[in-house]
């Protein structure tokens, strides 16, 4: 690895690192993070309380983490990566023995002034691990047979830990980015078939095991899926979240109803309207241009952590970065997919707009290895 040389003077170095960040990305991340929060005032009839203003204080917060992460040296986060990956796992064991429970899953551990939720952080975590693996790896071993089995425990792990939460959805949002890490290091794509080929089975498995002595999932994700397929079977109960997201997104039409005048969300029809159902807020009351237009900055967001990703010589900071970018894009996607009826409510929030500690700070430090990458890292 090849960095800024630290010897010079302290304002040189920082200069130097300051002129080399992505303001563009920097641009991007706090204007969704604007967004955010005028959602949020919003879905509380235009107050800063209960969740705009402390939403506020994370941005600015996580300004302040994704700056620290981007100057310090890329080559100590690199030193840390396997005592960081192992505190993260031991937070999710330590979550099943006294973290806070809430609306049927213990996700939280409370440290007094916050409640911090591990499994936000260990989606970065895995990504550095893996990273790290396979920069130290070389590359005629990536597909051998040995040493694929350690990465893929190094992502079983915190995916039966989040899983059994339960969060499920948190859970494969995990095993996916660890694969597209894998993938992306080279690994044969034979594994993965088999992996798709194990994971139908599983699937068909889960769905037969409904209402029998050996029932998988919880009750209420089993009424998740059913009110997937036919939202109207519970239209009071399971089906409520998505028949009123589709209700709002359907008035809110081309060009919304406008700033505060969302019905839905003013009326309290819509449920988790500041939490997974956000987006869904936007779209009522500014429409699917606008919508369009706030989903295109989370592409461009992609584009340039993968752009950078390429240009990086580096293959820790080349797939760190576009671990991080995967993760971006599937979280979205997963998000918008979820609130339209295209999969199941899987409870995964949207990146920086949906309210929520955790996932704020975790996607900040995330984007701040990305500016770290492309400030330090030698590139072509």
């Amino acid at each position: 690895m090849t960095f800024i040389d630290e010897k010079l003077s302290p304002g040189v170095v920082l200069t130097h690192k300051l002129s080399r960040i992505n303001w563009l990305l920097i641009a991007l991340i706090a204007t969704l993070c604007i967004v955010g929060a005028l959602a949020l005032y919003s879905v509380a009839g235009g107050s800063f309380e209960p969740w705009a203003f402390p939403q506020i204080m994370r941005i600015l917060v996580g300004f302040v983490i994704l700056f620290i992460v981007a100057l310090i040296p890329l080559r100590i986060w690199f030193s840390i990566v396997v005592p960081f990956y192992v505190a993260v796992v031991g937070l999710l064991v330590l979550n099943a023995f006294i973290g806070v429970s809430a609306k049927g899953a213990q996700r939280w551990i409370d440290f007094g002034l916050i409640n911090f939720q591990p499994s936000e952080v260990a989606k970065i975590a895995l990504i550095m691990a893996l990273a790290t693996y396979y920069s130290l790896l070389p590359k005629t071993k990536v597909s051998h047979p040995v040493w694929v089995a350690l990465p893929a425990a190094l992502v079983l792990l915190p995916f039966l830990l989040v899983a059994s939460q339960p969060d499920l959805g948190t859970g494969i949002l995990i095993m996916l980015v660890g694969g597209i890490v894998m993938f992306l290091a080279g690994v044969h794509y034979l594994y993965f078939a088999v992996v798709i080929l194990a994971v139908i089975g599983v699937v068909a498995t889960v769905l037969l095991s409904q209402g029998t002595a050996w029932q998988i999932l919880q009750d209420y994700q089993y009424d998740r899926i059913n009110t997937f397929f036919d939202p109207s079977l519970d239209p009071f109960g399971a089906g409520y979240h998505i028949i009123q997201s589709k209700i709002a997104i359907g008035s809110g039409g081309l060009h919304g109803r406008g700033f505060l005048q969302g019905t839905q969300s003013q009326l309290d029809f819509l449920p988790e309207k500041h939490t997974d159902f956000v987006f869904t807020t936007l779209a009522e009351e500014f429409g699917l241009i606008w919508c369009m237009i706030l989903l295109t900055f989370f592409v461009i967001i992609v584009l340039i952590c993968s752009i950078a990703a390429l240009r990086c010589k580096d293959r820790f900071g080349s797939l760190l970065v576009l671990g991080i970018s995967s993760l971006v894009f599937l979280t979205v996607t997963t998000n918008v997919a979820m609130i339209t009826g295209l999969i199941p409510v899987v409870g995964i929030p949207l990146p920086l707009i949906s309210y929520g500690g955790s996932s704020m700070m975790a996607l900040m430090f995330g984007f701040g290895l990305v500016q770290n990458v492309i400030i330090h890292a030698e590139r072509y």
